[in-house]
């Protein structure tokens, strides 16, 4: 799934890591927002957080928060991480058949 910028109230991954739903860290420190930065990026065990670029600013929303806990959780409790979405494979689809065209194959 994506974010839709129209219903999901995108916010900043500084936003969201002050969220108060988010639990405290070690000493009761809040999530530092390289720690969402990199769960965008990398991820964290297979599951990746969505994010919408909005200009220079990088953001998630709250749905898409709920959505990736929820795949964490279900990875804890044995079950296979999420595939992505279909727009994301039609995407990648999309880019390796121009790359194959492009080799001429």
């Amino acid at each position: 799934m994506t974010i839709e910028f129209a219903s999901d109230n995108p916010i900043s991954l500084s936003e969201a890591a002050a969220l108060p739903q988010i639990p405290r860290r070690r000493g009761g420190k809040p999530i530092h927002v390289s720690c969402l930065y990199r769960w965008a990026t990398r991820g964290c065990r297979g599951v990746k957080l969505e994010v919408l670029q909005i200009g220079g600013t990088t953001c998630t929303s709250l749905d898409a928060l709920q959505r990736f806990f929820e795949a964490l959780t279900a990875v804890r409790n044995g079950e296979p991480a999420p595939v992505r979405s279909s727009a994301a494979r039609v995407r990648a689809i999309k880019k390796a058949e121009a790359t194959l065209a492009e080799a001429g194959i």
